[in-house]
């Protein structure tokens, strides 16, 4: 796994089963893939993480790259290296989404554009990868639910993790009931390196001449030109998520996939900026701590986050489920450590009198016997250690089950409900750390509690 990169029914609690809306475009008719042709797609935003969509989408040997927009010329100059001085490239995405020949689009655009250009989309009749988080803010999220909802559009959210193989033999052990019943799940990711802190390289051309500053800032206040603003805008509100939504949504998005979750009831995040003071105005270490209710799926737990930009040491992520019966471990594969359930209270009698210990241990041995050991209770304690194959890719699985829904027109698991719940827990960490308070979240409805 690399380390970079449904919810429908529950849908109406969140008044996002509406009808066309008057003035409101009706969706396009789904056009037809046939079996023997390629997918024709475009990449709308080709930054460090739409031109990596681009390459796993069409080494997926499904799809076709024929177009390309971007605000930054030198991206799309690079884009026709790669692809051909035939494909089609501009600064207006709108302009990609009226060609009748492209069939999909990936969504690469900073965030603030997610949501706009993922609604338009799909009422232009084209199908939608886009990338996490879903949406910038929580209200723009019910949105694009409606919007696929309505038109019927295959949409998938690129957290790769609900296409990984790792993640499905972890749900399978977990749903299995392998560490008995959830308790605690804690979770991290340490990026710990320049580019991992978003200090990506400003090209020595960047200006008004080669940099469309008016259209990358969309609905964010305009400000003047900043060369730093347009090519590290994760740094900046204005235009991301922060920490959160670039990474703590991809944890929501495994923990979820995993153990069947709609999100927490409450959150909270502290953190703060503690080494990569540039000018950014997101923290680069932020911690949450999310409280999940009790369903059907799984019991009442606790969920804490880790993100940090700091420490010069190896890059890691992962998962560690705490069970009653087990702790299994997620990261670059699954270990599971099984342990016995607990069979009693502990004893402590050291320091009573030789007759009541005496008298307590009769007790105890008589309550809680020592069963003798069978075939089947050897190996109790003991690890398994489950690994993906050398050298695969959950990308390239997200992306070839994209290109399958399309041709199918059979729903992915992570469409846009699962993409706002997913979202929603993590921006409301964001919400938590600048307004210094903790956040009630209603995980069905997918709104903030008042």
């Amino acid at each position: 796994m690399t380390t970079r990169r449904n919810f429908l029914g529950a849908a109406a609690a969140a008044g996002v089963g509406m009808p066309l809306l008057a003035g409101q475009a009706a969706p396009s008719p789904v056009k037809k893939v046939a079996a023997n042709d390629k997918i024709q797609i475009a990449l709308i935003g080709c930054g460090g993480m739409g031109q990596g969509d681009a390459h796993s989408s069409t080494a997926t040997g499904l799809t076709k790259l024929i177009a390309a927009s971007d605000c930054y010329d030198g991206r799309l100059a690079h884009m026709q290296e790669v692809y051909g001085s035939g494909i089609f490239t501009t600064h207006h995405y709108e302009e990609i989404l009226a060609r009748k020949d492209i069939d999909a689009v990936i969504i690469g655009t900073p965030d603030h554009w997610h949501s706009k250009i993922s609604v338009d989309a799909m009422n232009a009749g084209k199908d939608v990868y886009c990338e996490k988080p879903m949406v910038q803010h929580v209200e723009d999220g019910a949105a694009v639910v409606e919007a696929q909802q309505r038109t019927k559009r295959i949409f998938q959210v690129g957290s790769q993790r609900v296409s990984s193989v790792v993640y499905k033999k972890a749900q399978e052990l977990f749903r299995a009931g392998k560490i008995g019943d959830l308790m605690v799940v804690e979770a991290w990711w340490d990026r710990n390196s320049a580019v991992g802190a978003w200090e990506y390289t400003v090209p020595p051309d960047a200006g008004l001449k080669t940099c469309d500053w008016e259209r990358f800032q969309g609905r964010a206040p305009r400000t003047e030109w900043d060369p730093l603003r347009f090519f590290r805008w994760r740094c900046y509100r204005d235009y991301g998520t922060g920490v959160a939504g670039d990474l703590f949504v991809h944890l929501f998005s495994g923990l979820h996939f995993i153990v069947g979750a709609t999100g927490p009831t409450r959150a909270f995040a502290t953190g703060g900026l503690r080494f990569w003071n540039d000018g950014r105005d997101v923290p680069d270490v932020l911690l949450g701590l999310f409280d999940y209710p009790k369903t059907a799926a799984h019991p009442a737990f606790t969920l804490t986050l880790r993100v940090n930009f700091v420490s010069g040491a190896e890059e890691t992520s992962g998962f560690r489920f705490v069970g009653t019966e087990g702790i299994m471990t997620v990261n670059g594969g699954v270990k599971l450590s099984k342990h016995p359930a607990a069979m009693g209270p502990g004893l402590s009698i050291d320091t009573f009198s030789k007759a009541i210990q005496a008298q307590c241990r009769a007790d105890y041995d008589k309550r809680y016997p020592v069963k003798p050991a069978t075939a089947e209770t050897l190996g109790a304690n003991t690890e398994t250690v489950f690994k993906a194959p050398h050298g695969y890719s959950d990308h390239l699985d997200h992306h070839t089950n994209f290109a399958k829904a399309i041709r199918s027109r059979t729903p992915v698991v992570e469409d846009a409900v699962f993409g706002l719940r997913a979202a929603g827990p993590a921006l409301l960490s964001n919400m938590s750390y600048f307004e210094g308070r903790a956040v009630d979240w209603d995980p069905a409805a997918m709104k903030v509690k008042a």
